[in-house]
């Protein structure tokens, strides 16, 4: 059941009007600050629908983002430093690898959004590596100590950092994974939101690493180097999402003039951030359809 199609029996609330998911969008985007998105949620507030519910409803819940467990058997966790020398010298991520695993396998890149490693992106990592994959989620927030536990904080340490920089510690990360000692020389990556974006810039900024990639509900990379790209694309894209999905056709025919290997699917009655699990947002139908993909995709072009 899609977001803004939550019944009021199922929640005891009527239904969360879209233009509150549009605002949280632009809220958490940065293009309206938060007394601007707290003063339009007010707007839609009643007494069956009061800002409490409201925000409990947009805001995430990382209790609901864990669908495989730190303590599963079939997988161990842990973390790794790679040199960054072109972005902040040195960066960090979460290392999940098949437990047991006694020869080399595909590595995936999975990249976070515009907060830091949250407790939801860990754990998609967590269910790349039970599918069978070496998985890597790196973290931008690494230089500034880390993700701090909240995404508001989180969002706000990203968007101090040096842009470039960031994007440098991901390519850094891509070239770590793909040479890690188990890697069977095929880095695939996925990544939400921002993380989308940067799975799109790898694909063009390091043609010769990036051997498949899977942004969900991310902007393209620079007009100029759209042309380098050589890795096939998985595009995932949410049919309410109008601020990403602007930028959708004019990417397709740079795609297509580059000869990729591209497909693209929109995820209907879907809202930006459908597949994370911890927010409102999470439509379970388009999310589980979106993984299997996701993972085929993987299995087609990583073996």
């Amino acid at each position: 059941m899609s977001a803004q199609e939550t019944s009021a029996t199922a929640t005891d609330h009527p239904p969360i009007p879209q233009e509150a998911f549009d605002w949280y969008d632009e809220y958490a985007h940065g293009v309206i600050d938060r007394r601007t998105f707290m003063s339009r949620l007010s707007t839609v507030a009643t007494a069956g629908l009061t800002m409490s519910v409201l925000l409990g409803a947009l805001m995430p819940d990382y209790a609901q983002a864990e669908q495989v467990s730190l303590n599963d058997s079939d997988i161990k966790a842990t973390y790794a430093t790679f040199p960054s020398p072109k972005g902040h010298k040195e960066g960090r991520g979460y290392l999940v690898t098949p437990k047991g695993l006694d020869e080399k396998a595909p590595v995936v890149l999975v990249i976070h959004e515009n907060r830091g490693l949250n407790p939801y992106v860990k754990d998609v990592a967590r269910r790349v590596a039970k599918a069978g994959f070496i998985a890597f989620a790196p973290d931008a927030l690494h230089p500034l100590g880390g993700y701090p536990g909240n995404d508001d904080e989180g969002r706000s340490m990203q968007g101090s950092m040096d842009r470039a920089k960031i994007e440098a510690d991901f390519v850094a990360a891509a070239t770590f994974l793909k040479a890690h000692d188990q890697s069977s020389g095929k880095l695939g990556a996925v990544g939400f939101c921002f993380g989308g974006y940067v799975v799109n810039m790898l694909a063009a900024a390091a043609p010769e690493t990036l051997n498949a990639g899977v942004p969900f509900y991310g902007t393209p990379a620079a007009k100029e180097i759209r042309k380098d790209i050589k890795a096939p694309l998985l595009v995932q894209l949410a049919e309410l999402d109008k601020r990403v999905n602007g930028s959708w056709p004019e990417y397709e025919e740079d795609l297509k003039a580059a000869k990729v290997d591209y497909t693209m699917h929109m995820y209907e009655k879907a809202n930006h951030g459908f597949h994370n699990d911890s927010t409102g947002r999470y439509d379970e139908k388009m999310a589980e359809l979106a993984w299997e993909r996701t993972l085929a995709f993987f299995k087609k072009h990583l073996s």
